[in-house]
């Protein structure tokens, strides 16, 4: 099997991109194209690394694969400087949208933080409101060139800075003008969801859908604490989970697990996992079982039962998109049709849509795999 430039790949004569597919885990300010990047900077008279857009997306992906979260994110200072004005917010949430229908997806929730976009002298409610203008320009323009697509914002509360009660108050503001949901993003190791208890409460008290961080640079503990602290219904990356899995025995594709008591209420409770696999690679999430893809405990995952999602993360900085990441996993673990349209069900029943809409989801993702 071989990727194409495009990241595209055939299995059983289709072509992944044309799949419907459903994005969970995308952020707004890791998804500039490089192109895009050049030109706001020229206007902002912004330094760059490189000046052409070429080499520029090189950059990233080259600074990015660390092994580091904390050096992955730095390469952010750079995305973020170029979107402090309403213009550029808008002009990349719109690009972001038609990225997003051309990789195939029908469906993407989009996290980016409010509070990093400030230092223009935009207010909160502003940022996020030209966000949303992005949002339906990009699915306006994807429905004139025949493609549907939705998309709903999720707001990310930084855990480095003390606004998260504020993001929160925020997010339940535009419930209903465009945000779906709340994120707790950032550095994690150092910062469980527990220092954000009150924010996390107040979201509880207004019925308002929670994805956390967790799982990725910190372990078990940071895991709990999503789930305990933050009431998550969903755990970004979440792919250290595995560490409460120990291998009792190993006979060729039959494994025996015993099952940490974390682990059992993740699976059990089917807790969607936003696994995105080329990032937990670079960032180091995965370093305890390797560094290469096959080495990724997501096939584990998956027969084990867990929700399993496929995501991008990041797709300036991995370089990539959610055709390319699952392309890697099919030539990583030899998934066939029916283990993709499984991954891109549970990305559907994860969302944070009612449930007569996520019930379309599936329903549309059935049809484009049968066809």
């Amino acid at each position: 099997m071989a990727i194409d430039a495009n990241g595209d790949v055939k299995i059983q004569g289709i072509s992944l991109r044309s799949l419907p597919k459903v994005s969970l885990h995308d952020h707004l300010d890791g998804a500039l194209r490089p192109a895009t990047i050049v030109e706001l900077a020229d206007a902002a008279g912004i330094e760059l690394p490189q000046s052409d857009a070429r080499s520029l997306g090189r950059w990233f992906a080259k600074q990015s694969d660390s092994g580091s979260l904390v050096e992955y994110l730095k390469t952010f200072d750079l995305t973020i400087a170029v979107m402090q004005t309403p213009e550029a917010l808008t002009r990349v949430a719109r690009e972001f949208v038609q990225d997003l229908a051309k990789d195939g997806v029908i469906y993407g929730e989009v996290r980016w933080a409010p509070e990093q976009h400030l230092a223009g002298g935009l207010s909160l409610e502003q940022v996020v409101e030209a966000v949303q203008q992005g949002i339906e320009e990009g699915e306006d323009a994807a429905d004139a060139a025949g493609h549907s697509i939705r998309v709903g914002q999720l707001l990310s509360a930084m855990r480095q800075h003390d606004r998260a009660r504020e993001i929160a108050e925020l997010a339940v503001d535009f419930r209903g003008r465009g945000v779906v949901g709340f994120d707790a993003a950032g550095p994690e190791d150092g910062f469980p969801s527990s220092n954000y208890r009150e924010a996390f409460d107040y979201l509880a008290d207004n019925f308002f859908p929670v994805t956390v961080h967790a799982g990725e640079a910190a372990g078990l503990d940071s895991i709990r604490s999503a789930l305990l602290d933050g009431r998550a219904l969903r755990l970004g990356h979440g792919v250290r989970i595995a560490e409460d899995l120990e291998v009792i025995t190993r006979e060729g594709d039959e494994v025996q697990v015993q099952f940490g008591e974390v682990a059992r209420w993740v699976r059990d409770r089917e807790i969607p996992l936003e696994l995105s696999p080329s990032s937990n690679l670079q960032t180091g999430a995965v370093a305890a079982w390797g560094s290469e893809l096959a080495d990724h405990p997501f096939d584990l995952l998956y027969q084990l039962g867990f929700a399993v999602t496929v995501n991008v993360d990041n797709r300036t900085m991995s370089a990539t998109s959610l055709t390319r990441e699952l392309a890697l996993l099919v030539e990583a673990f030899e998934y066939d049709l029916d283990d993709l349209e499984t991954f891109q069900f549970n990305a559907a029943a994860a969302t944070f849509l009612p449930v007569e809409e996520r019930e379309e989801l599936v329903e549309m993702i059935a049809e484009g795999f049968d066809a």
